[in-house]
């Protein structure tokens, strides 16, 4: 009777520590719901979109590697040379208020500003010679934004900007009008701090307060995904330039890569002490560069899916960075040290730093033809960078 007694309480124990096992292991599961039929046609977009922008990419990447080391090496000195020389060229106040975002359209001709006034400006490059002003938002703009046919393939008339407001607000804009040709709806009361355009130009991701980031279909007009997942306000997004993969980061200090075909997280970003305020992808598709509250700057790679380096790059925190556009051959970090400072990829040793705002850099952007750099502050101002 003592055997059988004995028997049954192991099988007992054994029972609950199968139990306790497979709770954990639901509790650690992700759980994903069933997406609407627009979501899952917006995927399958999403992947017959990206499969060969990946092979021209990898192709362009062996092309290179296939120059002569002397001769990229040569022409990685003269662009060294040039971004050392880096100066103000242009100057000009932005607004009454704090200029909060810049970013340069795709023909680099235009500079697109925000500001906590409301306003948002067009501005001519390299003169600076005011074009036109937005008006629409009543509260503090996060961002402005460029789609990537907008004055290449598009006509003005189509929809060529996005901008964000703290009220939670989200407009669209064409080149001729200064009102808003329509709003997105469905962020207030939280606010949204960063959007972004797929690179196809067809999605708008917006960055909400809410720790949640949205995809919208600007073809379709409707919000196709609402993705939690941070355990703070999501503040900053970014695409990969093939169109499959979303990079966001958050006031929780951890980053994300999300694949946008299947909807899953397949990157987890772990080792900021503090807020993620900028998140970029580079241009060759598998470097991530995050910007952090804790002054620093980390980079990440896709393919080992690690961290690889970080950079210890300012003395306050990083509100924003970018890699120049075409090669991703240097980055760039705004600071609230009042500076902007150069990094030489891979290495990523400091180039040059760039000293001329009387206060907090907001925001940093590089002209797709790499001819110059934007910067915007809370000096009231935004200065154009270049050579020499």
């Amino acid at each position: 009777m003592a055997r059988i007694g004995e028997d049954s309480i192991n099988k007992k124990k054994k029972e609950e520590e199968a139990e306790r096992k497979h709770l954990k292991k639901e509790h650690e599961t992700t759980w994903y719901h069933e997406g609407t039929m627009s979501l899952l046609n917006a995927r399958y977009w999403i992947a017959e979109y990206s499969v060969p922008r990946a092979r021209a990419r990898i192709a362009k990447a062996r092309e290179y590697q296939a120059t002569v080391d002397r001769a990229r090496a040569i022409q990685k000195q003269e662009m060294h040379k040039k971004l050392r020389a880096l100066s103000i060229s242009s100057s000009q106040v932005g607004d009454s208020r704090p200029v909060s975002y810049c970013q340069f359209s795709p023909n680099s001709k235009l500079l697109a500003t925000g500001s906590w006034s409301g306003l948002c400006k067009l501005w001519s490059v390299p003169d600076c010679q005011q074009i036109r002003i937005l008006r629409g938002h009543n509260h503090h703009v996060g961002a402005i934004v460029f789609n990537p046919q907008a004055t290449l393939t598009m006509d003005d008339k189509s929809c060529c900007l996005a901008s964000c407001c703290a009220d939670g607000s989200v407009k669209l804009w064409n080149l001729e009008s200064d009102t808003p040709i329509g709003d997105i709806e469905g962020h207030a009361p939280y606010r949204v701090s960063r959007l972004a355009f797929h690179p196809s130009g067809r999605f708008l991701a917006t960055c909400c307060f809410d720790h949640s980031w949205r995809l919208w279909d600007l073809e379709a007009q409707e919000e196709i995904l609402h993705q939690e997942g941070h355990s703070k306000p999501v503040f900053d997004a970014s695409f990969q330039i093939d169109g499959s993969l979303i990079a966001t980061g958050g006031m929780d200090s951890f980053g994300r890569i999300w694949d946008l075909r299947t909807g899953r997280c397949i990157m987890f970003l772990e080792g900021h002490l503090k807020a993620i305020l900028a998140i970029c992808f580079a241009p060759n598709g598998y470097n991530v560069a995050t910007g952090s509250e804790d002054n620093s700057c980390k980079i990440w790679d896709l393919r080992q899916r690690k961290l690889v380096y970080t950079i210890p790059a300012h003395v306050n925190l990083i509100s924003s960075l970018q890699f120049e556009k075409s090669q991703g051959d240097y980055l760039v970090t705004a600071s609230y040290d009042n500076t902007v400072k150069v990094w030489a990829q891979p290495s990523w040793l400091p180039i040059n730093t760039l000293s001329g705002h009387d206060n907090k850099v907001l925001s940093v952007d590089v002209s797709p033809d790499g001819q110059y750099i934007a910067t915007s502050s809370f000096d009231r101002t935004f200065k154009l960078w270049a050579p020499d």
